[in-house]
């Protein structure tokens, strides 16, 4: 079983702002994201079957979240050479951020305790938030299937 991740933020909170290096070595800052809806979801690594999944199922709707004027931002722990290696193998159109220093992860509350087959890790959890245009958070998803996730989140949009 799954433990829970530990968001203590909810919906209508200011999204935590927040710096990191994307995959083609730009700095993003939600901050001057303002006045764009925002994807942001946390996944655990690059180039794992699961994460791969949520990858190609947001590259595949792609065009959609661009029409609604949304961006999407993939995070996790791995690097920005990396994310490059996954973004180039996978064709990914979005940004991944590398979060090396847990800053993002831990702001927003996805970094906790994790158990697979009966062990137990520190890790990221699969979780996405939606932030408005307001820079407010308007939806999170702390359970995601990967395959299935795009859908649901281009629908709250």
């Amino acid at each position: 079983m799954a433990t829970e991740p530990p968001i203590s933020l909810k919906p209508g909170d200011p999204a935590p702002d927040f710096s990191a290096t994307a995959t083609d070595g730009s700095t993003i800052r939600l901050a001057d994201l303002l006045g764009t809806p925002v994807v942001l979801y946390f996944y655990p690594r690059d180039d794992t079957p699961g994460c791969t999944k949520e990858a190609c199922a947001f590259r595949d709707s792609y065009a959609a979240f661009k029409k609604k004027g949304a961006i999407v931002l993939g995070v996790s722990l791995d690097t920005v050479k990396s994310h490059v290696k996954f973004t180039e193998k996978f064709k990914l159109p979005f940004p991944l951020l590398a979060d090396e220093n847990k800053a993002i992860v831990t702001a927003y509350g996805v970094w906790g305790m994790k158990s697979f087959m009966g062990r137990k890790y520190e890790g990221i959890h699969r979780v996405t938030f939606l932030i408005g245009a307001d820079g407010r958070i308007r939806n999170i998803w702390p359970k995601v299937k990967p395959e299935e996730h795009a859908a649901e989140v281009l629908a709250a949009l």
